[in-house]
């Protein structure tokens, strides 16, 4: 059974949601598998520190689990059997009550039959795979199921969930603005190939479902956790970009054109005449995609390059302080 997260974390229940968040930070860095190669129990703490975050890093899940409606795995718990039912029948078909709400955890799904596992991907809550109706009733019921309860005594528990593994990568910020693809390494041996949407963000993972240790029942899944190499010249702020670039003195008097590095390859930027050093241009569309569509603008902030001495600029600028 999962520890409680909030132990996990080490905070309080009354624990803000910034107080949550660095708590993860701090364990994630702690025992992080690339910092920790010959500790094995860094693996499983890491996995841990991991689903707990999922858990009440989420808002609706953290109220979910404060109500007693999920456990710490994020399974749902049976509240009984209201209205003579098994939590009220969906718009949809089947039956409510067992769902738990989604997360912001991106995934890929790994299903296993009869011819193997097969992939599927998605967005999704950052949870475990839920098993279906005739899964919780056989926890229930120790494997009945619908019209086994006579049996039930006898019947055999169902083999368990197998452990989460993790494992992180590296990618450029161009990468991580457009999305990419990239094949890691598991630490079963395996290699797989992850699929990295546009603008994710540092820290961020990609669950694979099914892709981690198996105890003789249903897979773990692998975490991916993506690291963003700085850039060179573009530094984000938000969804913005900010970078600076040079002008030439006589550029930045009489007005000119210079070229500013973008995601996208260089950008021309016209400079008007009279242009002041830390005069800041906007770029627009020119950052880093934004959650809700488009993408923030470049923020390109001028210096001005004086250049080799030149004495014929010293005799301007002695002339004009002259006048002063």
């Amino acid at each position: 059974m999962a520890r409680d997260p909030y132990e996990v974390l080490g905070v309080s229940r009354k624990a803000s949601e910034a107080e949550i968040k660095k708590a993860y930070r701090r364990l994630a860095k702690k025992y992080h598998p690339d910092t920790n190669k010959n500790d094995p129990k860094a693996q499983s703490r890491f996995a841990e520190a991991n689903s707990a975050y999922e858990i009440v890093g989420d808002a609706k899940k953290r109220v979910q689990f404060d109500r007693g409606e999920i456990d710490a795995e994020g399974k749902p718990k049976f509240q009984g059997f209201p209205g003579g039912g098994f939590g009220g029948a969906h718009p949809g078909g089947g039956f409510g009550g067992f769902g738990g709400g989604p997360g912001e955890t991106i995934f890929e799904t790994y299903t296993y039959g009869p011819g193997g596992f097969h992939k599927s991907g998605g967005r999704s809550g950052g949870g475990r795979a839920r098993g279906g109706f005739e899964d919780i009733l056989s926890q229930m019921f120790g494997g009945a199921g619908f019209g086994g309860f006579a049996g039930a005594d006898t019947a055999e528990a169902p083999p368990p969930r197998g452990s989460d593994i993790a494992v992180s990568t590296t990618i450029s910020l161009s990468e991580a603005a457009l999305g990419t693809k990239r094949r890691v390494r598991l630490p079963t041996g395996k290699e797989v190939e992850v699929t990295i949407p546009a603008g994710i963000t540092d820290g961020q993972s990609v669950r694979l479902r099914a892709q981690g240790l198996s105890a003789g029942g249903p897979p773990g899944d692998a975490i991916v956790t993506i690291h963003v190499a700085p850039h060179p010249n573009l530094k984000p702020d938000g969804s913005d970009l900010r970078t600076d670039v040079e002008v030439p003195l006589e550029d930045a008097v009489l007005g000119g054109t210079v070229r500013v590095p973008t995601l996208s390859g260089a950008a021309e930027l016209k400079i008007p005449p009279q242009t002041s050093g830390g005069r800041t241009f906007r770029l627009k569309g020119k950052g880093l995609p934004k959650k809700d569509g488009g993408h923030g603008d470049l923020l390109a902030t001028v210096n001005i390059r004086l250049g080799d001495p030149d004495p014929e600029l010293d005799a301007l600028m002695q002339k004009r302080r002259g006048k002063k």
